[in-house]
């Protein structure tokens, strides 16, 4: 039998009588350089979406923004990794946002002209400066390694902390600075991604999109994250459809698939006379369909 001391947070909760527990409110929280979204323990008292929150990270405490909050269902699981929420924003907290952000600025545009002036191949992007102001980060982008030694010591010289320079890729630029898509909605990075998942030409091959960078590139110049989402929907639905060139029989005569249209899930048929006619997968007649 296992002791108070060795039982999980669900078997804890499991043992209480229904009338105590209580009820927790829970959030994903989004972080100010919108590269993390998490999910926060936020206790008894209810919270809104668009709500700033104190939360402790990696990093320390930072200023994290609620993006939803819901009312946690006592019979759900726990979740394994939550954050702790420290407090919301008081006052004080506020003004040491507003500095922060003034020092930010200025350490943006300093960085800026140092750059400039030691005519470094990088671009700055973004600063963060942590609100413990333990740490001033600044993001750039480089295609190969910079030196930035001496930019460093520009930096700790100018603001007396510790300093941290930050490269980052492409996607990541676009996840820092925001933006509106293709679709017209904010990007996906910000609203909602955590990591990048890997995404490939074939994607949207498979989902018969017209390969012009211009429509299936995002932002950042990369292809858009977005073509993973469907992609094994794509790929299930043309495995069971025949392949374009294949040999079938329809209710009008035999003929040879041209296309494929997967939405429906039919295909084209070019019939032996020269017409074609689009027909479903029940209409063909083909060993692999009767076999299904």
């Amino acid at each position: 039998m296992k002791t108070n001391e060795t039982a999980s947070p669900e078997e804890k909760r499991d043992a209480l009588p229904e009338e105590a527990i209580p009820e927790i409110w829970t959030a994903c929280v989004q972080m100010k350089t919108r590269t993390q979204t998490f999910l926060a323990n936020l206790g008894t008292e209810p919270v809104r979406k668009g709500d700033k929150l104190i939360v402790e990270t990696e990093n320390g405490p930072a200023i994290g923004t609620v993006a939803t909050a819901w009312l946690f269902d006592p019979s759900d699981p726990i979740p394994g990794k939550m954050k702790t929420v420290l407090r919301r924003l008081t006052e004080e907290d506020l003004q040491i946002e507003r500095e922060n952000g003034e020092i930010e600025t200025r350490a943006y545009q300093f960085c800026l002209s140092c750059i400039e002036k030691r005519n470094l191949p990088m671009k700055l992007i973004d600063v963060e400066y942590l609100f413990d102001r333990s740490r001033l980060i600044f993001y750039f982008t480089a295609e190969s390694r910079v030196d930035f030694r001496e930019l460093v010591k520009d930096l700790v010289q100018e603001f007396k902390t510790r300093i941290e320079l930050r490269q980052i890729w492409v996607r990541s630029e676009a996840q820092l600075l925001g933006g509106i898509g293709i679709c017209g909605r904010e990007v996906c990075c910000i609203r909602f991604l955590n990591t990048f998942a890997p995404v490939s030409i074939k994607m949207a091959k498979e989902q018969q999109m017209l390969l012009n960078p211009e429509k299936i590139s995002g932002l950042c110049g990369r292809l858009m994250c977005c073509l993973a989402y469907e992609y094994g929907h794509y790929a299930k639905a043309k495995k069971r459809l025949p392949k374009c060139g294949a040999a079938v029989d329809t209710d009008k005569g035999k003929g040879t698939v041209v296309r494929q249209n997967l939405m429906e899930g039919k295909v084209t048929v070019a019939l032996e006379d020269g017409k074609e006619v689009e027909v479903s997968l029940l209409e063909l007649r083909t060993e692999s369909t009767l076999s299904l």
